[in-house]
């Protein structure tokens, strides 16, 4: 029998990701796994020096602020929607998304990703790109990928 003792699930704190949620963290009452929530910060792109005369953006603090939200949000989630019952840990860092969320699987035996994929097509996906189709490919982890109900459901 299949059994998972560590499940991660990667949050931008959309409604998709919201959906992919309900799935992971079912899995992990089942198999009491330990269930790990991953929020990736994106880098900021490297800014042009701010002419002398107009006051300058700290990109250091932002980064940090950026990062102490999402830590928030993610103890806001355990708090709220996580009962007792499971184990978890909560994990924020910096960097480019699907890279660093199968580094962390990788570095902590993580036995299933449960992503959430928003089904675009086209020109959006060829432009916004996809994390999940990004992880799919490069990941050596198994992936459940859960599609966010469109509008019309």
């Amino acid at each position: 029998m299949i059994t998972f003792k560590k499940i991660l699930w990667p949050t931008d704190f959309s409604e998709p990701s919201y959906e992919a949620f309900k799935t992971a963290k079912e899995l992990a009452l089942h198999f009491s796994s330990e269930l790990y929530l991953v929020h990736v910060v994106t880098p900021m792109p490297p800014l042009v020096e701010t002419p002398r005369d107009r006051p300058s953006f700290n990109v250091s603090l932002y980064r940090k602020e950026l990062r102490s939200s999402a830590e928030k949000s993610l103890q806001e989630v355990i708090d709220k929607k996580i009962g007792e019952r499971l184990k978890v840990r909560a994990l924020v860092t910096i960097g480019d998304a699907a890279v660093e969320i199968t580094r962390i699987a990788k570095r902590e035996n993580v036995e299933l990703i449960v992503i959430a994929t928003q089904g675009t097509t086209g020109r959006r996906r060829f432009f916004l790109g996809s994390v999940a189709e990004k992880v799919v490919r490069i990941a050596s982890t198994p992936i459940l990928t859960i599609r966010a109900p469109s509008k019309e459901e």
